[in-house]
């Protein structure tokens, strides 16, 4: 069985008075097997939103078809989220209660035990402030006590929505280490998240959308690799000059720093450098080659986009 299942996914806005915008274009996804952390990326307005709504059956696709956890959405949501647990918008709590007494009067419901709790509060990293009221708590606290309550029901598949927005250094990286636990333990997770550097060190798998449609998707390593052109850096007293001079021999030269001049893509052979350098009478203090991070990928397949008109 696979986790989710898309394909050929629609979803048109019908406007008032004006033309329907089309959010999602004949999107297809995969993710088959349980237990990995699937990163979701697509700069603002690509259809990350609107296609978790479509995944979670909050709304119904224009055309296309939807599978999670086997069921056919939306008709299949009550038995499908019962396996699923979701934070795709900030979480709400009441104020004025801890956190642990939020977490136990939403415990109650599903018959959740005392100690399950105090194991889930833990795991978010929240023991230590459980007895503070959520209105105390900063926006960081907040996002976990909202994975927290995800984790209730003991989920097969977690849908997390920028789950690391607001938290400070040290909460991102206790926050990387328990979406690694949680798919050690044989979770999914499904996360959509603005923070590359983060995605690139927890996801095994990566989606990424533009313009409603997926431009890439599969390992962190192999998206990454096949669209790397690994670069040359120098480091050198007079870029400006050496810049100059490698552009002159057909080189792509441009300034990476007030000290470093960066050639894209590197050369072959890098003493092809140094001999146009040492021709011009300039020698450098320092050469590397440099691959592409997962930010720089994304920015080529996305075209540097940060928003449009789609949600």
């Amino acid at each position: 069985m696979t986790v989710v299942e898309i394909a050929g996914l629609h979803k048109e806005y019908k406007r008032f008075r004006h033309e329907p915008t089309l959010a999602v274009d004949g999107l297809d996804l995969v993710v088959g097997e349980p237990g990995q952390v699937v990163g979701f990326l697509g700069p603002n307005g690509s259809g990350k939103t609107t296609t978790i709504r479509c995944l979670l059956g909050l709304i119904r696709p224009t055309a296309g078809t939807v599978r999670l956890l086997g069921h056919d959405m939306p008709h299949g949501a009550a038995a499908a989220l019962d396996r699923v647990g979701a934070l795709v918008e900030n979480p709400k709590f009441f104020e004025e209660f801890t956190g642990r007494r939020n977490l136990r009067l939403l415990g109650r419901i599903r018959g959740i035990k005392t100690q399950a709790i105090e194991d889930i509060l833990t795991q978010v990293g929240l023991a230590d402030a459980a007895d503070m009221k959520v209105r105390k708590y900063s926006l960081g606290m907040k996002q976990r006590l909202g994975v927290a309550a995800t984790l209730l029901k003991d989920p097969e598949l977690l849908v997390l929505d920028e789950p690391a927005n607001g938290l400070d250094p040290a909460g991102i990286v206790e926050m990387r280490r328990m979406l690694r636990d949680l798919a050690n333990d044989g979770k999914t997770v499904f996360v959509s998240s603005h923070q590359l550097g983060e995605i690139e060190q927890v996801c095994d798998d990566l989606v990424i959308i533009d313009h409603g449609k997926v431009v890439a998707s599969g390992p962190v390593d192999q998206i990454v690799d096949a669209s790397a052109l690994e670069t040359s850096v120098i480091t050198i007293d007079d870029p400006a000059a050496a810049i100059e001079a490698l552009n002159a021999a057909g080189f792509e030269a441009k300034a990476k720093t007030k000290t470093q001049v960066v050639v894209k893509p590197a050369p072959d052979n890098p003493a092809a450098l140094t001999q146009v350098l040492a021709e011009a009478g300039l020698y450098l203090r320092g050469l590397r080659s440099e691959g592409r991070s997962l930010e720089e990928v994304f920015l080529s397949l996305t075209e540097g986009r940060s928003g449009d008109v789609r949600s």
